[in-house]
């Protein structure tokens, strides 16, 4: 699985032309996609709940312009990618996480050749909190500790309460409600690896089916926190800026600190296609991926809330998927 520094390190390379700018835009040397003949049938995708909403806008532009294709979309976690590829039931597999050693090892055995992966948007995973809770900060050690039992960040104290982290007054006794995703997420796997240093979650953590119902959780709740993908974000609920240590400084999880890296919670979404290293990807899975680095597709990136990726990333994918023009 991908550091976090190596995530880091590649968000910013990826997506640095975006830095100075205030609001996320498309890059504008990516093209308009176009529709060319040849193109029809069905196609699944079964994987990551993060990507639902996004491959569910890829679908609905595709499909305008290809009105005899047919995509059906179910979005359970990333964990249940592999499987479908390797079953076959599914054509696209997208995840939140790369793919971990045995899912592409068991891959591998059954096709011979590894799994290739889109490298298809940007995501800063969120920390949520209630819209009305005062707090303007937490530490990467802070959050382990009010999500994780075993506390690998260093911290010495367990945080039960919003007093534990500062707040005063009515707050200084209230406890913290945790929710959180279940273990088939990616969403679940990288928060455990980055926020909780490889550690234990809680047992009180509300496991949730979905990414919305995390916030959904959150904006009901007003002691609870959660973690999510930026895009799922509503006006009842709101970020906390992290710090990667104590006395450092807070950065919220907006385009420009996702790709300079100092927000410290960064990753790239990925799409996991079977390719056969020896044969062309038939029209119907190349023109999508096409559509994906298009124009048109990585501004449904921006509009699902996710940061896009810049035209060199986007040429580099499609060569290696054999797609370069």
């Amino acid at each position: 699985m991908f550091k976090k520094s190596f995530i880091a390190t590649a968000v910013m390379a990826m997506t640095a032309s975006f830095a100075a700018q205030a609001q996320v835009q498309v890059d504008p040397a990516l093209p308009a996609y176009k529709a060319v003949s040849g193109v029809s049938g069905n196609v699944k995708s079964i994987g990551s709940d993060t990507l639902n909403n996004l491959m569910t806008l890829w679908a609905e532009g595709f499909n305008a312009m290809y009105p005899n294709v047919k995509i059906e979309i179910e979005g359970k976690g990333s964990g249940t990618a592999p499987t479908a590829l390797i079953a076959g039931t599914a054509q696209f597999g997208p995840m939140s996480r790369p793919m971990k050693s045995k899912e592409e090892d068991d891959f591998e055995k059954k096709y011979g050749y590894k799994p290739m992966a889109v490298r298809s948007a940007i995501d800063a995973l969120a920390v949520y909190v209630h819209k009305d809770n005062p707090i303007k900060c937490l530490s990467l050690q802070q959050v382990d500790a009010i999500f994780s039992k075993t506390r690998n960040g260093g911290l010495n104290k367990d945080i039960k309460t919003w007093g534990d982290v500062g707040l005063t007054g009515a707050w200084a006794a209230r406890p913290i409600s945790l929710y959180g995703r279940n273990s088939a997420s990616g969403t679940y796997g990288y928060f455990k690896e980055v926020a909780l240093f490889n550690g234990d979650y809680k047992d009180e953590v509300k496991e949730q089916p979905g990414s919305s119902t995390v916030v959904q959780g959150v904006a009901s709740d007003i002691g609870g926190i959660g973690y999510s993908g930026v895009g799922y974000k509503t006006a009842d609920v709101k970020f906390v800026p992290l710090s990667t240590g104590d006395g450092k400084e807070c950065f919220e999880p907006s385009a420009e600190h996702a790709s300079s890296g100092d927000y410290p919670i960064s990753r790239f979404l990925y799409i996991y296609v079977n390719k056969n290293p020896n044969q062309p990807l038939e029209p119907l899975r190349g023109e999508f991926i096409r559509f994906i680095y298009s124009k048109q597709g990585q501004e449904a990136v921006v509009k699902d809330g996710y940061f896009p990726v810049i035209k060199a990333l986007a040429d580099d994918d499609l060569k290696r998927f054999g797609l370069a023009k």
